[in-house]
């Protein structure tokens, strides 16, 4: 029987660190200035988040930029080559431009000239999950062997840096993360990618969004950008405590779904990885889903939201740590706007 099974992983994080105690300074341009740019502090963001620190990339980085060296170290981990790969699936919300999708410059980017397939997922915190789920179809169908799963984003370019923005701005991160899922065969039910479930609920899409144009307008960006008193509508906009309940719900909710669905316990499961949206939502999760708390992995406190990066990027920084290993049994669970959240249990390696 073809199973589909996590076979290499990788990620990257722009050298720059960004801290709590800096980040009031930081302007549009994304220089530190003399003067505060923005009412917030080390303490504040803390306490609301958990985050402490979060990468910047530079003027100049794209999306694809990122996600081609994440992919790098994901293929080389499998022990593959870029022409090993039969298809490529890239999340994100902050894509190198509107159209074409982002995976294409991806694409050309690792010298893939034997012309993979390539899919851009707007699922935005969602997006590996959906992907995982994709990528393991398309492997039991025989479609595709090796197929490239990649979460990219340059958040840092989008974000309001001012006292309006913060509740939003001081979230989010730049980071990429990739896994290559490839074909195996074997009967052991409990090998590979095990169970994937995704879900959406557009009655939440307005809860958080970034509009920057609208498409039933002409033109499109129907107001001066440069212009404070109406430019709101470029940047991330964010209903906080209903994002925080609706995450909490679903997340532990299509966590015991999975657990109930394949038999599994606690027990059973090595470590669990929610989505990095906020230190607090995942402490809550965990409390409502029973889940020990030894188990519940975390990289938000040094990455922030990195979106749809999140789930490979913390499962690679505990690789590195030594903690997660190859044949370790993951649970990991998403929320993000649209709204969508799903839930994926795989062996890695």
């Amino acid at each position: 029987m073809i199973r589909s099974r996590i076979i290499g992983l990788g990620s990257y994080v722009p050298d720059r660190v960004v801290t709590n105690e800096e980040i009031p300074y930081v302007g549009q341009d994304l220089l530190r200035k003399p003067e505060r740019q923005t009412d917030t502090d080390h303490a504040w963001i803390v306490e609301r988040t958990g985050i402490e620190q979060r990468r910047y990339a530079p003027a100049g980085v794209s999306c694809s930029d990122l996600a081609v060296l994440a992919s790098q170290r994901a293929i080389a981990d499998a022990g593959l080559t870029a022409k090993d790969i039969d298809c490529v699936i890239l999340g994100t919300l902050s894509p190198d431009i509107h159209f074409p999708g982002t995976a294409v410059f991806v694409q050309e980017k690792l010298g893939m000239g034997h012309f993979p397939a390539c899919y851009d997922l707007r699922q935005q915190c969602s997006a590996f999950i959906y992907g995982l789920q994709m990528a393991d179809a398309l492997v039991r169908a025989g479609v595709h062997r090796h197929v490239l799963i990649i979460g990219s984003e340059v958040h840092s370019h989008a974000l309001d840096f001012s006292t309006r923005g913060r509740d939003v701005m001081v979230l989010f991160g730049d980071a990429a993360g990739a896994c290559v899922v490839g074909a195996h065969e074997t009967n052991d039910p409990r090998a590979g990618v095990l169970y994937t479930k995704a879900h959406a609920d557009g009655a939440g899409a307005w809860a958080l969004h970034m509009k920057v144009f609208d498409i039933s307008q002409t033109p499109i960006i129907h107001y001066d950008a440069r212009d404070r008193d109406v430019n709101q509508i470029k940047y991330p906009q964010m209903d906080g405590r209903k994002v925080f309940v609706n995450a909490v719900k679903r997340m532990s909710e299509v966590s015991l779904k999975a657990l109930a669905e394949t038999g599994l316990t606690w027990a059973d499961i090595d470590w669990f990885v929610p989505h990095q949206a906020n230190l607090r939502i995942s402490q809550a999760v965990a409390e409502k889903a029973a889940i020990p708390e030894a188990k519940v992995l975390h990289t938000i406190q040094l990455y922030g939201n990195t979106t749809a990066a999140t789930i490979p990027l913390t499962i690679d920084h505990h690789r590195a740590q030594g903690r997660v290993k190859r044949g370790d049994l993951i649970l990991a669970a998403v929320f993000g706007s649209g709204f969508t959240w799903g839930a994926a249990i795989f062996r890695l390696g």
